[in-house]
């Protein structure tokens, strides 16, 4: 066999076009889903659309308690979840993940990698970046979502598919100088995405990126604090308030995103409708950043 002919790898379409009756896609019986951060906002929300589809969840978060309660409402949908405390900066906490799911679940199928910071402890008091803002977030938002693709990595490999979907922002879209560190990490994420893409496509492994816009969520709610306390424009509003007002002023569609949606759009990136997308990065964020 050539070096091109061992180059193409056919597609696994008894695992992925999976489709009930009325042809809607993603039916995920006897897949198996990853979702790092899967303890709340977006990743909880991911973790509940993979089980609603079928598939069995591994919850992987560092909140336990969290994690416990989110896995058990997974168990309640698709019958099968675990969950698992991981932080993804410890390489071999992400060894360790990869070989509980594969005990427990068997090889993993989807792995999306949601978890994130916006900064150290207390970065929301400060109006400044610190160096170590800047560390934890690239040990976290970049190095450690690299962890977690190796982690899984050979077991992907070995079966000749699987979807990986990285959750980045569009805060990676344009820098933001309120949160650099930030801005710079999910640029960094957006960039991985594409490297990734690349390596992995011999293997029939896709990789995306989701660039959320606005999402209310306990680390928006931090960042409207700041706000409100720092921009003399939202001097005096709650943080909720300075949420709306940048809605009513930024977003062409008028609404806010949801982890609702984000969820959704993992759902057509881990579809077989999407078999030839990769190395992308889509926004969804009611047409903020067109490009």
């Amino acid at each position: 066999m050539s070096i091109a002919e061992q180059s193409i790898i056919p597609a696994r379409q008894a695992d992925w076009k999976q489709r009930d009756r009325h042809g809607e896609n993603l039916n995920l019986k006897g897949q198996v889903a990853v979702v790092t951060g899967g303890a709340t906002g977006s990743g909880r929300a991911s973790a509940g659309k993979r089980a609603d589809r079928g598939a069995a969840v591994m919850v992987a978060d560092i909140n336990d308690s969290a994690s416990a309660a989110t896995a058990a409402e997974v168990a309640e949908i698709a019958g099968r979840s675990a969950c698992f405390r991981v932080d993804v900066t410890d390489v071999g906490a992400c060894s360790d993940l990869a070989a509980k799911t594969l005990e427990v679940l068997g090889p993993a199928d989807i792995l999306i990698n949601n978890a994130g910071v916006a900064g150290a402890p207390n970065w929301q008091k400060r109006s400044f970046s610190t160096e170590e803002d800047w560390k934890m977030t690239y040990r976290v938002n970049v190095i450690g979502m690299s962890n977690i693709v190796t982690a899984f990595e050979p077991q992907m490999a070995k079966r000749r598919s699987g979807r990986v979907v990285n959750i980045a922002s569009i805060a990676g879209r344009e820098g933001r100088p309120s949160l650099p560190h930030y801005s710079a990490s999910k640029a960094a994420v957006i960039s991985l995405t594409q490297s990734t893409a690349l390596e992995l496509a011999r293997y029939n492994i896709t990789v995306n990126a989701i660039c959320p816009g606005l999402l209310w969520t306990p680390m928006w709610e931090q960042v409207g604090e700041r706000y409100a306390r720092e921009v003399p424009a939202y001097a005096g509003m709650s943080a909720r308030q300075v949420f709306d007002v940048m809605i009513a002023d930024r977003i062409p569609m008028k609404s806010e995103q949801t982890p609702e949606d984000i969820a959704e759009t993992v759902v057509f990136f881990t579809s077989y409708d999407a078999k030839n997308i990769t190395g992308q990065a889509l926004n969804v964020d009611g047409g903020l950043f067109m490009r």
